[in-house]
This record gives structure tokens, sequence and C-alpha cells, in this order.
């Protein structure tokens, strides 16, 4: 096995001449599917610097602002084993299409929306194009780049998606406050346009002379047999519960609850508070960056991160919502942010389980059910805090606390999957290792 092969991945097989996809092509391809991503994550993240000016625009409390994340998550997390399928069977190009035509639909709808009702649609439909994208962005990356590039390369999608958030929390906030709600949510929207456009003229689902083998069409029998083989794998189960316990902090934190405990409990202003979201998408792009290197170089190590990260979010979350007095200090605050920005890569560490796991077939069915984990477990804290703080006098330090039963469950799942997921991977290491050598010169 080459120093380049990664511990648990079995070893790629002999190359025939040109089966490598490497390059600027490559690169050039791959950026403009990640660029749809980033355009999704955009939209995704709008309301979190909108938040307060959505619930005055809809006159809603929090139980009610909340649904319009649950919503968009909920269609999110429900699309992505459908969405794996498709990408399995139609190919990255088509679905992207048809997410980048959807989550645009859904941004000039929020942009126009007279009531809360069709506001809620529109979140909807913009979930549900929201969620075709990163599953494909993933596989656009197994069919362009060398296996051994696969950690990496989805840290750096990751990375990408973040980016996204940036620009939310930078300029859409500026242009919110600047222009106003239709125009700010109307103009970002031709984002998406530009990126459909790109990709219908220049996206190309795998290098030329690559091309899959036709899947023959075998209906329900065949969905049935592509979910259940990714589920028996114990590395697709303990992919979806890192994934299900790392993601969530950040992402209810920077979709919607960060801005309001930020200024409502804490006490700061909107700018500050602003600042302060920015410190965890940057730190997220700064983390990930440096978990794909680790993870390409040791793949042991994903376990440890994953772990390593959720507990170091328990300890700061906690530290925050419970120091004595009625604010937390602003070093904590600050610290707290930069910790949460290692959400984000710990989460992608679920797909690192996943990928081997699978065959290329079932990456998609594979990565649909890891990406689930997350987004589920967002949804419930998203809902379970709106609906705390109504009931509690918008008392945070109540609310909150419901990450640490999240991060218990999906703690106790890991450990319970981490053995069996192991001593797989090393079954299909040695089975691997055995084909190579057999393999006709």
């Amino acid at each position: 096995m080459s120093d380049a092969t990664l511990p648990g991945d079995p070893p790629p097989a002999p190359e025939k001449p040109g089966a490598t996809p490497s390059g600027r092509r490559a690169v050039a391809v791959w950026s403009i599917g990640v660029s749809v991503y980033f355009v999704a994550v955009i939209f995704r993240t709008s309301l979190g610097v909108a938040g307060l000016d959505a619930a005055d625009r809809f006159h809603v409390g929090a139980s009610a602002l909340s649904t319009f994340s649950i919503l968009q998550l909920l269609v999110y997390a429900g699309m992505q084993i459908p969405v794996g399928l498709l990408v399995d069977r139609l190919g990255t190009k088509k679905v992207l299409v048809i997410g980048t035509v959807l989550f645009t639909a859904g941004q000039l709808g929020f942009a126009f929306s007279p009531s809360y009702g069709t506001a809620l649609a529109s979140r909807a439909l913009l979930g549900c194009g929201d969620a075709m994208t990163f599953i494909s962005v993933l596989r656009l990356g197994t069919r362009w780049f060398p296996a051994r590039r696969g950690p990496l390369v989805a840290q750096l999608a990751g990375l990408v998606g973040m980016a996204g958030n940036l620009v939310s929390t930078l300029v859409l906030a500026r242009l919110l406050h600047g222009l106003g709600w239709t125009p700010a949510f109307a103009g970002s929207a031709l984002a998406g346009v530009v990126v459909l456009v790109l990709t219908l003229l220049f996206l190309k689902d795998h290098p030329d002379g690559q091309e899959p083998e036709p899947v023959p069409h075998q209906g329900a029998a065949y969905v049935r047999r592509q979910i259940a083989a990714a589920w028996r794998e114990p590395g697709t189960r303990l992919g979806l519960w890192v994934h299900f316990t790392t993601q969530f902090p950040a992402m209810v934190f920077l979709l919607l609850w960060g801005l309001p405990f930020l200024v409502q409990a804490q006490g700061l202003s909107r700018a500050t508070a602003g600042e302060l979201l920015t410190l965890v998408v940057l730190c997220n792009m700064v983390i990930g960056l440096v978990y794909g290197q680790i993870v390409a170089r040791h793949h042991a190590a994903r376990l440890p991160l994953a772990l390593g990260t959720v507990g170091a979010t328990a300890a700061l979350w906690a530290s925050t919502i419970l120091w004595p007095g009625e604010r937390a200090p602003m070093w904590l605050l600050v610290v707290l942010c930069a910790v949460l920005g290692a959400c984000g890569p710990a989460s992608m560490l679920g797909f690192d389980f996943a990928r081997p796991a699978n065959p290329p077939e079932r990456q998609g069915t594979a990565s649909g059910i890891t990406n689930m984990g997350g987004f589920v477990a967002s949804m419930t804290t998203l809902f379970a805090v709106g609906v705390l703080l109504d009931a509690t006098g918008d008392d945070y330090s109540v609310a909150f606390s419901v990450v640490f039963v999240l991060q218990a469950v999906g703690v106790s799942q890991i450990l319970r999957l981490r053995g069996r997921a192991a001593r797989r991977e090393r079954e299909r290491l040695v089975a691997s290792r055995v084909e190579t050598v057999h393999v006709p010169v």
C-alpha cells in the first residue's frame, strides 16, 4: 500500500492510463459545483442575520420564528436519502440544476412574501433545493479527484460553504439594513441565476472516458436495496451519529439563535454580535483546513477529533450559560465562538466514516444518510430552544441546556458503534489488499 493510501480505506485499484482525474480541469469543474453549494449556504443562513427583522416583519414570537428554520431543516433532512438516491441514479449535474432552480425560487419568494404563511412556504422550497447541493458536491469530488484526496476535498467543500455563511453575515446583513427586506433578498437571488447558468454550460459529472455503468431501473426494490445496504454498514451509521453530535451547536447558533442570544441575553450591539458570528465562520474555515490535512495524513485521528470537538463545545457552552452574573465576559464569548467554529469541520468527519464503508455506486445514498444526522439534531434544537424561550420568558440559560441532552445521546451512539465500524474497515482493508495482489498486470 502506498504512503498516500489512507489507513482504513481500500487501496486504489490499478489505474488505467488517464483514469485518475487531476489538474486544472478537475478543479474548474469541481469549483462550479461547489459554487452552487456556496450560494445555497448564503440563502440557507440568510435568516440568521434577519431573525429580528423577520419577527418584526411578520409579527411573530420566538416559537413561530424558529419554525422558519425548523421547516427549512425538516425539508432538508427529509430530502437527504431521496437526494442521495437521485444523485446515484441521475448524476450530479441534473440534481444540481433542479436544486438551484428550487432554492433560487425559494429565496425570491421569501423576498416578496406578504405574510408568515407564504414566507414559510418559501423557506420550505429553499430547503428542498438546498438539500440537493452538498451530497452532489461530495459525489462530484469522488468522480474528479483520487480517493486519497477525499477528506481534504470534503473539508474544502465545507470551507466554501462557510464562506457563504460569511457572505450572509457580512454582505447580506449590510444590504438588509441598508436597502431593506425585499431588495436585499431579491438581489441575493440573482446569485442563484448565475450559478444555474454556469452549471448548465460547464459542469460535467465525470471526466471523459470515465462514465460509470448505467444503473438499470429497478423501481422500489432498487431503492430499498440501496438504503438497506448502506444502513447495514456500521461506518454509515457511525458517520450519521458523528454528524449528528458535532454539527448542531454551531448550526443553531448561526442559523437563528446566536444573534438574539448575543443581543438580548448578553447585551451586545448588533454590530458586535455580527462580529462574533463572523468569528465562528472564520474559525470554521481555518479549522476545516487543519482537520482535512490531519485526517488525510492520519486517518485514525477522525474519532479523537470528533469527540474532542464535542467535549470542548460542551465545556464552553456550559461555562457561558452558567457564568455567575447576568452576562458572560467578552473573552468567554470570543472563546465560545472560536470553539463553535470547529463544529462544522468535525461534522465533515462523519463522511470520512461513511465513504470507505460503501462502494462508489452507493456513495450518494450513504452520504444522504450521514448528512441527515446534523440537520435532524439542529431542527430538534431549534424547536426546543424556541419553545423553552417562550415558556421561560426568554431564559437562554434554560433554553440552551437542551444542547447537552442531544450531545449525550450522540456520544453514546458513537461509542456504541466505533468498535464495529473499526472492525469492518480492517476487514475491508485486508480484502482489498488481497484483491490488489491478484490483479493481473
